[in-house]
């Protein structure tokens, strides 16, 4: 909020105005129109700003104005058709995390894994269970939430050492909001866990929870990947990047471990000048 109250009343206006006309957007998307049609709208309300920016506008409209954030996932497609041309510069911010090793490329393949394990093993799982839920049900269940408590490493990871380089560099909105939202997480698959073993016949409290899990799971992905991460590309050092990266192992990974070492462009570099 004290950000905010040093803000000009033009600053303010443009604000609201870039907003309405991304909830235009969304609006149009939702009744049918199709990327191309928007596409102009979206690049207007966008005009000038850095990947920052519009990560924490389109924040704003779930936190401060409701929007669902299923909504906002709907902008995900008009980026890839609008980042193109001058506003091609955000994209170049994603290119740390096509390297294996690097903390960007780690987290978002540990949320491809989660996906996966959430959106098809849990989902098929739930959908048995709620048709019979017999003893081998059950256990099925909980061999699914066993493996996806694994997310704690994930967002310990996130919460130990990417927050406070986050929170050096004055990006304190995302970190505070998503450290509760993570605790919420691990509550609700320890809850459920505790529901199933043993199981004692309350089914339809354990499909609620469990729909509530992969609702809240799906939710973190996508803030991890359109918010979080965006936001610390662009605000990170290469160097801080290497003190995660190396920091990572002590706590552990989530599903499975990166493939190889992440080393800095320039040291590599290096390495390859002295190979005779």
């Amino acid at each position: 909020m004290s950000k905010r109250l040093g803000r000009s009343a033009a600053e303010v206006m443009q604000e609201r105005r870039r907003r309405e006309m991304l909830k235009e957007v969304i609006r149009d998307l939702h009744a049918g129109k199709s990327v191309d049609e928007v596409k102009e709208l979206f690049e207007k309300a966008v005009a000038g700003m850095n990947v920052s920016e519009i990560a924490g506008m389109e924040n704003a409209l779930i936190t401060e104005e409701g929007v669902p954030s299923v909504e906002i996932r709907r902008l995900c497609a008009v980026h890839e058709a609008a980042f193109q041309g001058t506003v091609q510069e955000i994209h170049r911010f994603s290119k740390p995390e096509d390297r294996p090793g690097h903390p960007v490329h780690t987290f978002k393949r540990e949320n491809r894994d989660v996906d996966r394990l959430v959106n098809f093993k849990l989902r098929l799982h739930s959908n048995k269970f709620q048709k019979n839920d017999c003893p081998e049900n059950a256990r099925k269940l909980l061999d699914d939430l066993a493996l996806l408590f694994d997310l704690d490493k994930h967002y310990r990871r996130k919460e130990d050492l990417l927050f406070p380089y986050l929170e050096k560099h004055g990006a304190y909105g995302a970190s505070s909001v998503m450290w509760g939202a993570d605790d919420a997480i691990r509550s609700l698959i320890k809850d459920a866990r505790a529901m199933l073993m043993p199981y004692r016949g309350r089914k339809t409290e354990v499909i609620e929870a469990l729909s509530r899990i992969i609702r809240e799971v799906n939710e973190m992905i996508f803030k991890e990947e359109q918010i979080l991460l965006p936001t610390a590309l662009e605000k990170l050092t290469e160097e801080e990047w290497l003190g995660i990266a190396k920091a990572s192992a002590e706590i552990g990974y989530c599903l499975s471990v990166p493939e190889e070492e992440w080393v800095m462009e320039h040291k590599a570099a290096g390495v390859k000048g002295n190979v005779n």
